[in-house]
């Protein structure tokens, strides 16, 4: 099912992603399910490479995350490989979809000389299907033959399924790049990364070094997003760094803050491509008793169908966040409760505010991107997440999902 491009996407379209010093990345139409498309991507590492990554937390996680999983935990500084397919998830298919992967490993590990414990894999799409990794292996030697530095752009699209555009980030720092793409349109609520997201970058830091930074940032980026409140199977971030700049950066808060600016810059991107999304939200907030309680309060407001109905319909229906605090379980001071749209004071010490319009209201509500503020009032800890709208276009696109 071809989709329009949300209206939220970039302006300016993918980015103009220098190289990573290190990586080089193919990609090929293999017929996983999709006609006449690139649906696999490979990106292969120089020796020296270390890979960090977080992972789903769900009870029924795909075959590849599982290996991923296991891999990370032991590495070498042998060179790296992660191959990705999109267009089936291989995920609910038991011991066929551990066999998938070893094949699939076992092929990269020929064509290219990486060692099978070091190639990850990752699969996103129709959850349940048997993956045809006959395909995916046939064109693994054409992969690894025509790997480029400059085929990121090609792999961010190789990867998509609802996406309605590829999604890139760079920064540079201190002789430095970072670079990512990211797949993610629905089924987003993670826990513990999101989606697919690959990251790159040619520092030099230690592999536990370099989890610790992408562990620390993933709580404020990727798992403070939400689509539709559904965690995925295949949620999957790894990130490479090759280290060929020579530029060491372990103790260098610049690059974490650079490192942490392009996840945050592609958790956005995964949101305004939320499948059938109008808006870009952010929810705040404040005065909680705990930054636990405050991220409990944010995330039952951004996954109300209630509040994100509203929004879709420009509705100013600040009831509904009401609602969508008193059933969150955090604590919450009734009478001390205010709400926000942008500056508008919408409601204040429990109640409606005196200089509240409802044309204010519905007029701020016209804007792609709106930011709801809400304070508990009964302490000082804070919290955000960022989520989207939920439209008929939602629902269109998930009942033909298989179709």
């Amino acid at each position: 099912m071809a989709l329009a491009v949300s209206p939220l996407a970039p302006k300016n379209g993918f980015p103009d992603i220098p190289p990573v010093k290190g990586v080089r990345f193919a990609t090929a139409a293999a017929g996983v399910k999709y006609v006449d498309r690139a649906d696999v991507m490979l990106a292969l590492f120089d020796p020296g490479t270390v890979i960090a990554g977080t992972f789903t937390q769900s009870a029924t996680r795909a075959a590849p995350v599982l290996d991923c999983e296991h891999k990370i935990k032991s590495q070498t500084k042998d060179g790296a490989a992660f191959l990705v397919n999109s267009g089936n998830a291989n995920a609910f298919t038991g011991r066929a979809g551990e066999k998938s992967v070893e094949a699939i490993c076992d092929a990269v590990a020929l064509a290219t000389g990486v060692s099978a414990s070091r190639v990850f894999t990752s699969s996103t799409g129709v959850i349940g299907e048997r993956l045809p990794d006959d395909r995916i292996c046939a064109v693994i030697g054409t992969l690894a033959d025509t790997a480029t530095a400059t085929g990121i752009k090609d792999a961010a699209q190789a990867i998509m399924t609802t996406d309605t555009y590829a999604k890139g980030a760079f920064r540079l720092h201190n002789g430095t790049t970072i670079a990512g793409i990211a797949k993610g349109s629905g089924m987003i609520a993670p826990d513990m990364a999101t989606m697919l997201v690959y990251i790159v970058t040619d520092a030099k830091l230690p592999q536990a070094r370099l989890q610790a930074l992408v562990s620390d940032a993933t709580r404020r980026t990727f798992n403070r997003i939400t689509v539709d409140s559904d965690t995925s199977t295949s949620d999957t971030l790894l990130v490479a760094a090759t280290g060929a700049s020579d530029v060491e950066v372990s103790e260098d808060a610049g690059f974490a803050a650079a490192l942490e600016d392009v996840m945050r810059d592609l958790a956005h991107q995964v949101v305004r491509d939320g499948e059938g999304a109008t808006k870009f939200v952010e929810v705040r907030v404040n005065s909680a008793a705990s930054e636990a309680d405050a991220q409990k309060a944010a995330m039952a407001i951004a996954n109300s169908p209630l509040v994100k109905t509203a929004i879709a319909g420009e509705d100013p229906n600040w009831g509904r966040i009401v609602m969508a605090v008193g059933k969150s379980g955090a604590t919450a001071n009734r009478d001390r409760l205010g709400i926000r749209f942008g500056d508008i004071v919408v409601a204040e010490i429990g109640w409606v505010a005196e200089t509240y319009r409802e044309d204010d209201g519905a007029a701020y509500m016209k804007r792609e991107d709106i930011v709801i503020t809400v304070d508990l009032g009964v302490g000082k800890a804070s919290g955000f997440v960022w989520t989207c709208d939920l439209t008929h276009g939602y629902v269109s696109i998930n009942a033909d999902y298989r179709s």
